[in-house]
């Protein structure tokens, strides 16, 4: 319960630091974000279950692990969380990729839901919901509304970085849900963005500012 683990791998500090930088342009801003996702992937998959199966080698019979049957979907936030999709497919070619889109009313900062589109199965899946950005919490929050309306009960959370006021948030109405990050940063400002943080990543992403 209230779980936020936060992966500090000198690969992904690393490119992170360079994704901070206000110099980076969105070619490179946009290939880095998918290599930290696929690292942050390997992290976030480590505890998948693991069945013992017989194969043959060119050599010999032998017992070995595969995994046992887990079945995994990625739901990005639109439009950021797209950005991170590409990194967790890579390395789980078998998860089914869902959409939810929400974007932050400027005036309230509450979330707005506009899209939503689930795998069939989505009861059945462990669900990573994906956003470079976990700012006020609200569109996590309004996100892991609508799985859980949809029957997902396994779902976690996976940021770039983080405030601590946003994992408040997402704990206070969803304690159930675990949040990786690579960095819990210092704070928002008054206009609810996180400090230092990187800027807006949609527009980063693409090029849209």
């Amino acid at each position: 319960m209230n779980k936020v683990i936060e992966i500090n791998h000198p690969l992904i500090q690393h490119k992170l630091t360079i994704m901070r930088d206000k110099n980076t342009g969105t070619k490179d801003f946009r290939e880095l974000l998918t290599e930290i996702s696929m690292l942050m992937a390997y992290e976030v998959t480590r505890n998948l279950p693991l069945e013992e199966v017989e194969i043959e080698t060119p050599l010999v019979k032998t017992k070995a692990n595969i995994i046992s049957g887990k079945k995994l979907g990625i739901v990005p936030i639109l439009r950021a969380g797209l950005g991170m999709v590409d990194g967790f497919v890579t390395l789980i070619p078998n998860a089914k990729v869902g959409h939810v889109g929400l974007y932050r009313d400027p005036e309230t900062l509450k979330p707005v839901e506009y899209y939503l589109k689930l795998p069939k199965d989505t009861p059945e899946r462990e669900i990573i919901i994906v956003d470079p950005m976990l700012a006020t919490g609200g569109s996590s929050v309004a996100a892991i509304d609508v799985l859980k309306r949809e029957g997902a009960k396994n779902i976690k959370l996976v940021n770039l970085v983080a405030s601590p006021e946003g994992i408040s948030e997402v704990h206070k109405y969803h304690p159930d849900v675990d949040i990786y990050v690579a960095s819990v940063d210092e704070k928002l400002n008054e206009h609810g963005y996180i400090l230092p943080g990187l800027g807006d990543a949609g527009d980063r992403l693409y090029g849209t500012k």
